[in-house]
């Protein structure tokens, strides 16, 4: 199972009414793709929520990788490529998930906070350290789910959170960077399919 994301960074002027339209007539169609758990349609506005940039930041969590790859080589990535070009896209092996108390609800925002383990890190302990926090998370208020996954090249762990509400605020912490996004939309075809706890 994996996660997904690409990052299409605008102009600072860019109107942003136009890709929420975009998603208002588009985000649908997604709706029963086979093999995709959900797709957080995300967005950053500059000077909003602290964000520097205007920004589409879609999120994936893939039942399969044939789902993804469907998508990749198919028409949906095909409409993004040739309307803003290819992007860079980003994924990681999926280490756990949890639907929140929030999880029949439509959410409305989502945060993505990631950090590289240190050289002389022991994986596995930094892993039971995040899959701890994603339990705790998982039954905060508020909650639709969340998601922690890592990129073994680089070392690198990503947590996704979905929230029903504006996200809380949380104390910085040295080396995590942190992203948050409103959510237009989300698909969830398969969503009630993902397992649920570590994923090993």
């Amino acid at each position: 199972m994996h996660a997904m994301q690409y990052e299409i960074t605008l102009p600072a002027d860019y109107d942003m009414t136009t890709i929420r339209h975009r998603v208002a007539t588009r985000g649908a169609l997604l709706d029963d793709f086979p093999g995709l758990g959900l797709k957080a349609y995300g967005i950053r506005e500059r000077g909003v929520d602290g964000s520097p940039v205007n920004q589409y930041a879609p999120f994936y969590l893939w039942a399969a990788p044939d789902g993804m790859n469907r998508f990749l080589w198919g028409p949906g990535f095909r409409g993004i490529r040739d309307d803003f070009g290819r992007p860079a896209v980003q994924h990681w092996t999926r280490l756990g998930f949890a639907r929140g108390p929030a999880s029949a609800s439509a959410p409305r925002a989502a945060v993505r906070r990631t950090w590289r383990l240190a050289a002389d890190a022991d994986p596995a302990e930094a892993v039971d350290g995040a899959l701890g926090e994603l339990t705790r998370l998982g039954g905060t208020a508020g909650v639709h789910c969340t998601a922690l996954a890592v990129d073994p090249r680089h070392w690198e762990l990503v947590s996704f959170t979905v929230w029903e509400h504006a996200a809380p605020d949380t104390p910085e912490r040295p080396g995590v960077a942190e992203a948050r996004y409103e959510v237009l939309h989300l698909c969830r075809p398969e969503l009630d399919a993902l397992p649920e706890g570590r994923q090993w």
